[in-house]
């Protein structure tokens, strides 16, 4: 019997893709799920992220304030989330032998701390639910049929063309492709409209002899300013900051880059950044423990002795120079002007953005198929009953760490559900 119904076929072979496909075959037993890949290699993101560990989700158990991590489809996500969030991620796992762990920042891995743990399960999962996977089966062209066939009819709902001239006649059809150009020109084909794939999650490019020669020096929490374009709308995200050889980097950038994707990237990533160094303290405070020391520690050079043990020594002597305060004054004879300059620097220095570096735990992009003709309670699109989305095909993204495999588990299995009572009737 199930030879003669239509499959139901799930385009792209990564994280979203194989989610979907095993839950999909769990829930419509004995009827035919396919799994087309255009390469010969499968969930390659999750082999190759987290430096190889894989970080599966975020330890963070509450739909509102998950979604908070989210630059674009926070307001979509928030029902989803209600669903299927990251403890039933945690759940799915350990029900197929994989045990995950929590490091301090809320991070999540397999406690192999490697990422075929987690290929490995999905992969078995697929092979146990019986999902087909086919490699170098690139689909060129995704059709509706003009006669669109009831839900339990053996008959199909799209002829998908694949890049051997062979075609298939489907009864619903899943895009999870990620970013790939030839899932989102499958979207746009039948008629969606598509938000061209920028880069997210990526450092700041940034030369100035403030930092340089400093790279590996690292701040525990500052904030941080982004004004992109005529400066009106400003971006501001705090954390810990890492200077690099090419300027800027740490949770902090990353999570700016990714919230202010969008604007950076129609500036060309040219944009001016204030970083407050130490934003527990007021600039008036700052300004009186430098007022204090200037007393207390009056014989004691400027350039070796910083105030505030917060900041590293290296990066507060070059600061001093930089600012061309004499590396062998004492603060007895720090002027006021000297004390005004540090303030500013301390809470407000301004460094200029020429462009952007990478990420390369992560690779993440902001945009996808347009979130309003995307039905997100069935992830059904509003454009062509019976086509789902699930994943980075998506225009949904978030910051790092585990929150974008998150969002591909929680679309796919719900698209997935959706699917499946599109075809049982249930």
């Amino acid at each position: 019997m199930s030879e003669q119904l239509a499959p139901l076929v799930v385009v792209g072979g990564g994280a979203a893709g194989y989610f979907a496909a095993i839950r999909l075959a769990e829930l419509v037993a004995g009827r035919p799920v396919m799994l087309l890949e255009a390469t010969q290699k499968v969930l390659t993101k999750v082999r190759i992220s987290g430096g190889g560990r894989c970080n599966v989700t975020h330890h963070c158990f509450d739909p509102g304030t998950l979604t908070a991590n989210y630059p674009r489809g926070a307001r979509e996500l928030r029902s989803c989330f209600t669903r299927f969030q990251p403890r039933d991620t945690v759940a799915w796992f350990a029900a197929r032998g994989v045990q995950l762990k929590t490091e301090a920042d809320g991070r999540m891995f397999p406690i192999t701390d490697d990422s075929r743990t987690i290929s490995d399960a999905l992969e078995l999962a697929a092979r146990q639910a019986r999902v087909e996977v086919r490699l170098g089966a690139s689909v060129q062209a995704l059709e509706p049929l003009e006669t669109l066939a009831p839900a339990m009819s053996s008959c199909g709902r799209f002829k998908l063309r694949l890049k051997d001239s062979q075609e298939l006649v489907a009864a619903a059809v899943l895009l999870a492709t990620g970013s790939a150009p030839a899932g989102l020109q499958l979207a746009s084909y039948a008629g969606h409209v598509v938000d061209p794939h920028v880069p997210s999650l990526f450092t700041f490019n940034v030369k100035d002899e403030r930092i340089s020669g400093l790279a590996g020096i690292a701040f525990a929490e500052v904030k941080l300013s982004l004004g992109v374009g005529d400066g009106k709308e400003r971006l501001e995200r705090s954390g810990p900051l890492l200077i690099t050889h090419w300027g800027l980097s740490g949770p902090a950038v990353l999570k700016l880059s990714a919230f202010g994707a969008i604007l950076l990237h129609a500036n060309a990533y040219k944009a001016e950044l204030k970083i407050n160094f130490l934003p527990q303290l007021s600039a008036a405070q700052i300004e009186l423990e430098l007022r204090n020391f200037k007393h207390s520690a009056a014989k004691k050079q400027v350039a070796k002795h910083p105030p505030f043990p917060e900041l590293p020594r290296r990066f507060w002597q070059q600061l001093v120079v930089s600012l061309k305060i004499d590396p062998e004054l004492v603060y007895a004879d720090l002027s006021k002007t000297d004390i005004q300059s540090l303030v500013v620097e301390l809470s407000q220095g301004r460094y200029a953005i020429h462009g952007k570096g990478v990420f390369k735990d992560e690779f993440v992009s902001a945009g996808g198929v347009t979130l309003k003709e995307v039905d997100f309670r069935r992830m059904e699109s509003r454009v062509v009953p019976g086509l789902f989305f699930a994943g980075e095909v998506l225009a949904v993204d978030g910051i790092t760490g585990g929150f974008n495999f998150q969002a591909a588990w929680t679309t796919a299995w719900i698209a997935a559900t959706a699917m499946a009572e599109t075809v049982t009737g249930s």
